[in-house]
């Protein structure tokens, strides 16, 4: 059997301590324009300490941050978290970015799916969540095309760059991803 976090692009693995630098470079970058707002500066011994929490976080109220790491390279493209997990209802939320220059090449696609197999055939999950801000064309056409449902709009409920956008809340159930992505399915 293949690696269970492994697809045919990315590998998805835990967030290491040296993880911190690629994380750095993302911080310092133009890259905000698809988030809901703009960030201070983080310091590096932020990132750092952030990286080392995470790195021996663990998984946690069925919460974890992966990170996305191209198969053909080894180098580090993005991450994928999962937050607002209700194991009780059996719905799981995430969030996730790749690095500019790494994106459009499938990454994030697979990275979701990778993600929600494991939430909605090992964690017993029924629903997956996510928030698009509708100032994010691209996030919003890649949920589009894996299957989502849009589910509603939050109107105006970010501001950045002077502006308020609306979050466009998608969904998909376990039966849609089953039937949508059989590949992922075992």
């Amino acid at each position: 059997m293949a690696n269970y976090w492994e697809g045919t692009l990315i590998r998805l693995r835990a967030v290491e301590p040296g993880d911190a630098e690629a994380h750095v470079r993302f911080n310092e970058s133009d890259d905000y324009g698809m988030l809901d707002q703009l960030y201070p500066p983080a310091s590096r011994a932020r990132v750092e300490g952030w990286a080392t929490a995470q790195a021996n976080e663990g998984f946690r109220d069925d919460a974890y941050s992966f990170q996305m790491e191209a198969l053909d390279s080894g180098e580090l493209v993005g991450g994928i978290a999962t937050h607002n997990s209700n194991p009780r209802v059996g719905i799981v939320s995430y969030g996730l970015h790749v690095f500019a220059g790494h994106r459009g090449k499938g990454y994030a696609s697979e990275a979701i799916c990778l993600v929600l197999r494991y939430y909605f055939q090992e964690r017993r999950y029924q629903k997956a969540n996510v928030g698009v801000y509708a100032i994010n064309e691209p996030s919003r056409r890649l949920h589009e095309r894996l299957g989502f449902t849009l589910e509603g709009t939050i109107r105006r409920s970010v501001y950045t760059g002077g502006e308020f956008s609306d979050e466009l809340r998608f969904g998909m159930t376990v039966e849609e991803f089953r039937e949508r992505h059989p590949e992922y399915w075992r």
